[in-house]
């Protein structure tokens, strides 16, 4: 069985070589170990190969024996094994290619997880980076060491270079809602939704729905634009109405969920000039976006 392991071990000569030694009389096989050094302790990321039959705890005991902290332990499979220095070239290239594409190859990067559920109450960390007006945040059981809070900047600001670059916030707010040749659609209000119609045809709506029980004062948004009319602005301009909308019915926020590999929110949310928090997990990304401040519709 593989297993991804972080452990916190004391900055001191010997501390690897006994985890090494302990992982061995055990007839743990270390397959792969990245070094995150901090003041007066030391953070390892190790892949290990367990005979069969091994939980967690099996492990967890091994790692304290040794002298190590368990920070977090995960069953993986080989995919673990890739080069971190190459995983980050990807990753680079990637955002260079297609910018939108950040929020989902962070949550892949950094091991973002899913939303806890049941009794599930460990503590989750918080890594979080700017791109424009917009911040990006992913937690995990693992905490985050200051190496990875570097890199996750570095990347954050290769995004941020490359968009002002290329004009990508400029364009998309320059021309909302206008297709090539042709003119953009009308936007409705009505009670609770925002249409975006075009001869006739709704090729757009976002749609409040009710507040969240734990945040009585926020309205969950649910937002979706016609395929052959995507890319052209009318996400951006629907999201901006709504936020409207939903500030003109008392609300301080609004938040939207979609899939984690939903590459149009980050251009969509940079473009309507919000200020918005993108929270990521392992299949899903929650936009936040306060309201206060907005001019309710008239």
């Amino acid at each position: 069985m593989l297993w991804r392991v972080r452990t916190r071990l004391p900055d001191r000569p010997g501390a690897l070589a006994a985890l090494a030694r302990a992982c061995g009389d055990a007839e743990v096989n270390i397959l792969s170990l990245q070094i995150f050094p901090d003041l007066g302790s030391v953070t390892d990321e190790l892949v290990l190969r367990t005979p069969q039959g091994w939980s967690p705890a099996h492990v967890a005991a091994l790692i304290e024996e040794a002298g190590g902290a368990m920070l977090s332990c995960s069953a993986c499979g080989e995919a673990a094994l890739v080069d971190q220095p190459t995983r980050y070239v990807q990753a680079a290239r990637t955002v260079l290619a297609e910018p939108a594409s950040f929020p989902e190859v962070m949550a892949r990067l950094f091991d973002a997880e899913a939303e806890p559920v049941g009794g599930d109450t460990r503590p989750r960390d918080l890594l979080e980076v700017r791109v424009g007006e917009v911040q990006v945040q992913l937690r995990r059981t693992a905490p985050f060491a200051a190496t990875e809070h570097a890199r996750a900047a570095s990347m954050a600001e290769l995004v941020s270079d490359v968009l002002q670059r290329t004009g990508t916030w400029g364009r998309a707010q320059g021309a909302p809602g206008r297709r090539s040749g042709g003119r953009g659609p009308r936007y409705v209000v009505q009670a609770d939704a925002v249409s975006a119609v075009r001869d006739g045809l709704v090729v757009g709506l976002a749609t409040l729905g009710p507040a969240a029980p734990e945040e009585p004062d926020t309205r969950m948004v649910a937002l979706r634009v016609d395929p052959a009319w995507q890319r052209c602005g009318i996400g951006t301009r629907l999201l901006v109405e709504a936020a409207r909308l939903a500030r003109t019915h008392g609300a301080s926020a609004i938040v939207l969920t979609t899939r984690s590999d939903n590459r149009a929110v980050l251009p969509m949310v940079l473009a309507a000039g919000l200020r918005g928090r993108i929270r990521m997990t392992s299949d899903v990304i929650t936009v936040r976006v306060p309201v206060r401040d907005l001019t309710p519709l008239g």
